[in-house]
């Protein structure tokens, strides 16, 4: 079995790679690319394959995929360029004759209104129509989105636009291990939507409270007034933007998923308590 992995130098490709090789895959069937090979030097040393990719250039994606079995495409993170992107990854595995694509698409792809999730529809479609055999992991969000900023919690709080919505987030580790699980069976034409236990913000700020002892609360905006405090911690306003309507789909549900993850990992996955604990 060959196993090609996209976006190998990114923090999901990365743990996917070290899920395969924890799952017995020999490194020499893994071939793992990304843009700028010397930051795969040390998964090159353990003895996984090498090689250049970029999803702008047409031919590097056809001499990556040479000879893959099965791809993992993990979606690109230039939000904004991916459908013309993902059309040349598509465009190389069906050149390639790739026997199975799973792709890292968002939760509830073909129904959100989520601006992140139109891209991935896209995707999606293209997959289908390609006629290659694929499989859907319909990450909801990163528990590391909310870990990444314990010690903004602590000084200021947590300000949202969720409401009372539910997320159900999940590590980046766990989602890279149930993607390793797909990627070594035979799965085809499935749609996983993949999340943790699902939690509000108000829930978030009570744990981030009870395990620093600092007195944290949710603080729930407009989505509108949250992009403008985005803003003016310094991030651009495009991101801010898409930041913000995240949070308005959490408030209506759209990043709240079932147990699939839990079903793919044969356990529960991490918990946010758990997840904390460990930034912490």
């Amino acid at each position: 079995m060959s196993v090609v992995v996209t976006g190998a130098t990114g923090q999901l490709g990365r743990l996917i790679v070290t899920a395969l090789l924890d799952r017995g895959v020999p490194a020499g069937e893994i071939v793992a690319l990304g843009r700028d090979t010397g930051r795969l030097a040390d998964l090159a040393g353990h003895g996984v394959v090498t090689r250049r990719a970029d999803y702008d250039d047409p031919e590097s994606l056809r001499t990556a995929l040479a000879g893959a079995e099965k791809l993992m495409f993990v979606s690109g993170s230039e939000v904004g360029r991916r459908r013309a992107q993902h059309a040349k990854v598509v465009a190389a595995a069906r050149e390639a004759g790739v026997g199975l694509i799973v792709y890292t698409s968002i939760a509830h792809a073909d129904t959100s209104g989520l601006l992140l999730a139109g891209e991935h529809r896209d995707t999606e479609k293209l997959l289908h129509d390609s006629g290659l055999p694929s499989v859907f992991l319909r990450n909801s969000w990163y528990l590391e989105n909310y870990t990444g900023q314990l010690g903004a919690y602590r000084e200021q709080g947590v300000t949202g636009a969720a409401g009372d919505g539910r997320v159900s987030a999940a590590t980046r580790a766990d989602l890279a291990e149930a993607a390793a699980v797909v990627l070594t069976r035979d799965d085809h034409d499935q749609v996983y939507e993949l999340g943790g236990a699902p939690f509000t913000l108000t829930e978030l700020a009570a744990e981030v409270s009870r395990q620093t002892g600092v007195p944290v609360g949710y603080t729930d905006l407009p989505a509108d007034r949250f992009t403008q405090v985005l803003v003016a911690a310094g991030l651009p306003e495009g991101y801010a933007a898409v930041l913000a309507d995240a949070d308005r789909g959490i408030a209506r549900g759209e990043l709240e998923v079932g147990d699939d993850l839990a079903k793919l990992l044969g356990r529960e996955p991490t918990t946010l308590a758990e997840a904390i604990r460990a930034a912490l």
